[in-house]
């Protein structure tokens, strides 16, 4: 396809056909459609608004492109490649529907301008639903910690057995995790809502533009203050990206310890078979691919995420043609959370919960050791001596292959003669758990009160 260019005036040669392929991006800018043209409406509103183009010819673009928009939600519009961009498609597609007016739209904008308008709308879109998607899974973790309150299991430091928690005290530790994401994730989205249109190519506009009017139209809370900042700036999809790949992190932490636990060496859970694969040659496996997936995802928004930062490093200002780079990554980014979050609170909500196991595991390893060595220490000895003590005392179980309350307390009492019969009540792992009242720690009334307090942020 041979399209004149838009921008051809200055050309005495066509474009190479090798360098229209390379620098074409409307194979992934494309799906900003929508964005683009509700920015066009707004835009040709507000020139029509300011005398800059008569109010007909601005009801006449405005029309066009409601024809375009319709034309691609059908998916019939024709997207030529050699028009390089959504921008250039719209617009060239405006002109040959209403004619000579349309090439009335672009006056006061760029591409410069108008593309990060598109991709701030875009964004606004995406990160809101990021945000919604995020509060959905808290909702699930807080609905398992509330049915879950009573499961006990061991708390694990270098994932060896420590002292034994609450499972839901376990589980609000995401809920504190995924908060974090909502508050940067909303923080981003304030960032993400600043309007950049009219800044043109970089210095802005000789014309009376209302560019408080556009923010308006388009729900932005606020208008750029600098116009060579404002094309050139990517700050704000650094941000999503960040945003994506931390929350991806939290995701891998707890898909991770979903394949531990689902394993035969602690069958703590048991994930549906609906989010669960078989294997072609092992017929009795039941292999967590979904949570490994997930697991394997977050290092692809990592990838995005220093992409977007090398491209961004060396760039004077203002616009320079690498920016484009930016698309690709941001959308990949976005795709990916916004999957994995959906299937992860699906996945979450049908898990099994082995609460015999769980608390089954909490009777090996010397869990309670801790609680032995603040018995110690309420009874006036000083910690350290208390903990070399108890680690003596560790030892001699394993040399009898016994546990704490395993021992006799003619036994214990051998080791000092503060120990009485009162200490197998504080070993006790259902005692240990709700001696820590501590605000943020694992005593069942403080954890239901965390869950109390979520449900109500929720």
């Amino acid at each position: 396809m041979s399209t004149k260019k838009l921008w051809s005036g200055r050309f005495q040669q066509n474009t190479d056909e090798m360098v229209e392929e390379f620098t074409s991006s409307i194979h992934f800018d494309q799906r900003l459609y929508p964005y683009d043209i509700k920015g066009s409406i707004a835009h040709a509103r507000m020139l029509g608004r300011q005398g800059i183009i008569t109010e007909e010819e601005s009801a006449t673009i405005q029309e066009g492109l409601g024809e375009i928009l319709r034309e691609m939600e059908r998916g019939v519009f024709p997207f030529a490649a050699d028009l390089e961009d959504i921008h250039m498609n719209v617009e060239h597609r405006l002109i040959e529907k209403i004619g000579p007016v349309g090439e009335k739209l672009h006056t006061t904008r760029s591409r410069n301008d108008q593309v990060v308008l598109d991709l701030r709308l875009f964004l606004k879109d995406h990160v809101e639903g990021v945000l919604s998607l995020l509060k959905n899974l808290q909702k699930i973790i807080v609905r398992l910690a509330r049915e879950n309150i009573h499961v006990v299991m061991p708390g694990y430091t270098h994932l060896q057995r420590a002292q034994p928690v609450l499972f839901s005290h376990h589980l609000m530790a995401y809920f504190e995790m995924l908060s974090r994401d909502r508050e940067r994730t909303e923080q981003c989205l304030q960032r993400i809502t600043v309007m950049p249109l009219g800044s043109a190519a970089l210095a802005g506009t000789s014309f009376p533009v209302d560019r408080e009017f556009v923010a308006q139209e388009l729900g932005f809370d606020a208008v750029s203050r600098n116009s060579i900042d404002a094309v050139s700036d990517r700050d704000f999809v650094l941000d999503t990206i960040f945003c994506a790949a931390v929350t991806m992190l939290h995701l891998s932490r707890f898909a991770e310890e979903l394949v531990l636990w689902s394993s035969e060496e602690f069958g703590f859970v048991e994930m549906s078979d609906a989010f669960t694969t078989g294997s072609s040659i092992m017929p009795q496996k039941k292999n967590p691919d979904v949570a490994e997936l997930i697991r394997g995802k977050t290092g692809r928004v990592y990838g995005n995420l220093m992409a977007v930062l090398t491209v961004l490093k060396g760039l004077p200002l203002s616009y320079n043609r690498d920016l484009q780079e930016d698309k690709e990554s941001v959308f990949d980014a976005l795709d990916t959370v916004e999957a994995c979050l959906r299937v992860f609170a699906a996945l979450l909500g049908e898990v099994k919960i082995n609460a015999d196991r769980m608390e089954a595991a909490t009777s090996k390893g010397f869990i309670t050791a801790t609680d032995l060595a603040d018995y110690l220490v309420r009874k006036g000895m000083p910690f350290r001596r208390a903990h070399r003590l108890v680690g003596e005392i560790v030892a001699h179980c394993i040399g009898q292959k016994k546990e704490l309350y395993e021992l006799s307390l003619q036994e214990l009492a051998a080791f000092s003669n503060l120990i009485g019969d009162d200490l197998f009540q504080v070993i006790r792992v259902k005692n240990s758990i709700d001696s820590r009242t501590v605000l943020g720690g694992t005593a069942t009334e403080t954890v239901l009160k965390a869950v109390e307090q979520a449900e109500k942020e929720l």
